[in-house]
């Protein structure tokens, strides 16, 4: 029996000397590749890229919406204000338009001198709203925009195209870009229909 394990032990041991640097290059397969440094940081710097390219872009935004609420803020700011002054200056008128015509005519200087005053009053008001961007909107004439006019009653007319501002009851403005209180109008009713001309060319009646 010892020769037997005497005469197998160094072929075994030989064998076993083989085997192992086989085993070895089987484990250092098997193991993951360390990862390249230099890939890393390119990875590393494009994901830093975007970020920043997103944080500008946001900053950026964020710029022009601020510009553009500061814009509107100053444009904007006195409009309640001046909605109530032309209230003021409606009674104003008001007030002018129901002097008789009789009184005007008779030319007694105390009238004429409110009168006057009055007038003054009402210019001054409106100059004082221009200044600050409110403006006056003169519809008379134009087709009817509903973003910028109220419709009262239709006025029955065939020399004029349908939807035509014929009487404005009530002074409209605008504040900027915006309408503070729309003008109330009378529109035609029974004249030609504008029809937009084909190929962007003016509209014809």
């Amino acid at each position: 029996m010892t020769d037997e394990t005497n005469k197998h032990g160094p072929e075994a041991a030989d064998e076993a000397n083989h085997a192992a640097p086989e085993v070895a290059d089987a484990a250092e397969a098997a193991a993951p590749a360390a990862p390249d440094p230099l890939e890393l940081a390119k990875a590393e710097n494009n994901e830093l890229r975007d970020k920043y390219l997103r944080l500008a872009a946001e900053m950026d935004n964020l710029r022009r919406r601020t510009e553009r609420d500061v814009k509107d803020a100053k444009s904007y700011s006195v409009a309640g204000f001046a909605r109530d002054m032309l209230a003021v200056s409606d009674n104003l008128r008001r007030a002018l338009d129901a002097i008789p015509a009789e009184a005007k005519e008779a030319g007694e200087t105390g009238l004429n001198a409110l009168i006057e005053g009055v007038e003054m009053t009402e210019r001054a008001m409106l100059s004082a709203l221009e200044r600050h961007g409110v403006k006056k909107l003169e519809p008379e004439g134009q087709k009817f925009d509903p973003n910028f006019h109220q419709a009262m009653f239709e006025i029955p007319n065939a020399e004029v195209p349908n939807n035509t501002v014929l009487q404005v009851v009530q002074a409209g403005y605008v504040i900027g870009d915006r309408v503070l209180r729309p003008a109330m109008v009378g529109v035609s009713k029974g004249g030609p229909k504008v029809v937009a001309a084909e190929n962007g060319d003016a509209p014809v009646a």
